[in-house]
């Protein structure tokens, strides 16, 4: 079969960037929606987790009722990103707490059509060099992730309001970009109606399991890693706050991921993606054992060791995602996809409330040793598959 036309992969990933731009548009904006509604602390972090729930529960919903593989995957992303910014534009409204909570809520429920979506959308192209291709689409990702920070260390002038139609904008342009110019992939297969016991199955198979599993072991140490960069930055060097350096590094930390992505996606077409991501494992659970004697090392020295942690901790994450994609079952690879994003989302709740709980419990150098359970159980899931 020939290759896909060489703006399938452009296309894509700059469609993903451009919705996922929602996800994080609420971190741009939450300090002026905070003053705006007069919130205590705690009511802004339920503002923030409002987006993860929507995700979580969106991905359920389009795992059980098979959308992904039952319709047209450009349509289903394009009609989550209008609904998506739909929702997001909302913010804009004279309109209380409770309603931001609600249309944050709606956009991460849509969101579940995008990010994932997008990855079935290019596992439905790249059968060959799948991994290669996811690495660009979560690369997309991290650059968004890191994108507020890069807002927060600048005085750009432009109004919260402008923020929000802006990303907006690109959403709707990016779900544009995939209706027009992306059809069905060459290696698509269509799903049956609702099938319970069928997405009951989906982790029956070996294989897919194991890669399934030790992509919940990365989930377990990234997201609360990248919650935490401020904090981990302030342990070393509380001084870097007052030099307004907080916000820039943090960004280099969690940007520096895409440059990972891209060089991951390359190694694994050489190693194999899962000698590769079971590698970038062993090194980001390394990073979590050193951490409490890195916090003792020079603040450019720290800032170094970060660096190198940004990159192993997400470099195998588009591995995963082609692992699971290839080892599924061909007619409920969307499904699939869907519903293991669905379960590491979760699983990220937990760990950053953990280290939450254990900020304000414990000395701050030592908390990170718990992200370590994340790798060990990735690379142990990896490994038993090999295990009769």
């Amino acid at each position: 079969m020939s290759a896909p036309a060489r703006h399938i992969l452009p296309t894509i990933v700059l469609a993903q960037f451009f919705c996922t731009s929602l996800w994080f548009a609420g971190n741009a904006v939450m300090p002026d929606l905070a003053d705006k509604l007069n919130l205590l602390p705690s009511d802004v972090g339920i503002m923030t987790s409002s987006v993860q729930f929507g995700f979580i529960l969106g991905t359920l919903f389009y795992a059980i009722f098979t959308i992904a593989d039952r319709f047209n995957p450009s349509t289903v992303f394009f009609i989550s990103a209008f609904l998506g910014a739909l929702s997001n534009v909302c913010l804009v409204l004279d309109i209380s707490f409770y309603g931001v909570l609600s249309f944050r809520f709606l956009t991460g429920f849509f969101l579940a059509g995008i990010y994932p979506v997008g990855m079935k959308i290019a596992a439905d192209y790249y059968e060959k060099g799948l991994g290669k291709a996811l690495s660009f689409l979560v690369g997309a990702l991290v650059l968004g992730t890191a994108f507020p920070h890069l807002v927060a260390s600048f005085d750009a002038g432009v109004s919260w309001e402008m923020v929000v139609w802006i990303t907006s904008g690109l959403a709707v342009i990016g779900g544009l970009l995939i209706k027009l110019f992306v059809g069905e992939g060459p290696y698509r297969k269509i799903g049956l109606k609702p099938n319970f016991s069928e997405i009951g199955s989906v982790f029956k198979d070996r294989s897919f399991r194991s890669a399934a599993f030790g992509y919940f072991g990365h989930m377990w140490e990234l997201y609360a890693f990248w919650a935490f960069v401020p904090f981990l930055l302030l342990q070393n060097d509380a001084s870097r706050e007052e030099l307004n350096l907080l916000s820039s590094q943090s960004f280099m930390v969690i940007a520096v991921g895409t440059i990972a992505c891209f060089i991951g996606g390359y190694i694994s077409e050489r190693y194999g993606a899962q000698r590769t991501a079971r590698t970038f494992l062993v090194l980001s659970g390394v990073c979590c054992l050193l951490s409490p004697f890195a916090m003792q090392l020079t603040p450019t020295i720290f800032l170094v060791f970060l660096l190198f942690w940004g990159m192993v901790v997400i470099a195998d994450s588009p591995l995963f995602s082609s692992l699971v994609a290839q080892r599924a079952n061909p007619s409920l690879k969307g499904t699939a996809l869907t519903l293991v994003n669905n379960i590491g989302f979760t699983i990220t709740i937990f760990s950053i409330q953990l280290l939450s709980y254990l900020s304000i419990r414990m000395d701050g150098r030592y908390i990170f040793l718990c992200l370590a359970l994340g790798p060990l159980f990735g690379v142990l899931s990896l490994v038993r598959q090999y295990v009769k």
